[in-house]
């Protein structure tokens, strides 16, 4: 009788440490409660398709969904970036997948999440951003038609770091 009830506290405290374990894991990925549903780290299933709105013409590929109740939570996760702030780009990105989202389920995201090394950062889906990254889009698909785009900044140091600086006749050396 000793024997089992030493065997079942073992088990108890086994279990607790495991959970333990696996909600410290889960802070660490920045990921609230709730389900994943869709994952495209690899880490965990088969990367799954992308998010796509003919609507919008826009697509899209999330690191991670998670249900909340109704709610649907976009989740970006940026390892080796450092930020007080979220970068207005990342804010962006994660505002399309939240359209993408809205888009797809009739129902907007409340917020998503940007994950950075040191920091997460909470980003309310609201009707301004929503008009903001309109406005990008349409911006971007102006600049799509025209013959010529000048450069969007005067910083020679994203030109070094640019995939396409050997092509571009307007670097900035």
């Amino acid at each position: 009788m000793l024997l089992l009830l030493s065997i079942g506290l073992l088990l108890l405290a086994l279990g607790l440490l495991l959970l333990w374990r696996a909600r410290s894991k889960r802070r660490e990925t920045g990921l609230p409660q709730g389900r994943v549903i869709y994952d495209d780290t690899g880490a965990w299933q088969e990367c799954p398709r992308p998010l796509f709105s003919r609507r919008y013409l826009l697509t899209g590929k999330p690191d991670y969904v998670v249900a909340q109740g109704e709610d649907l939570i976009p989740v970006e996760v940026k390892p080796g970036r450092i930020a007080e702030k979220p970068y207005d780009s990342d804010v962006l990105q994660l505002a399309a997948y939240c359209l993408l989202l809205e888009d797809s389920v009739n129902r907007a995201p409340p917020y998503g999440l940007i994950k950075y090394d040191r920091a997460t950062f909470s980003i309310e889906y609201n009707p301004r951003l929503r008009r903001q990254l309109l406005d990008t889009m349409e911006s971007m698909r102006v600049d799509q038609r025209a013959a010529q785009v000048g450069p969007s900044h005067n910083n020679p140091r994203r030109c070094r770091a640019c995939g396409h600086r050997e092509q571009c006749e307007e670097r900035l050396d």
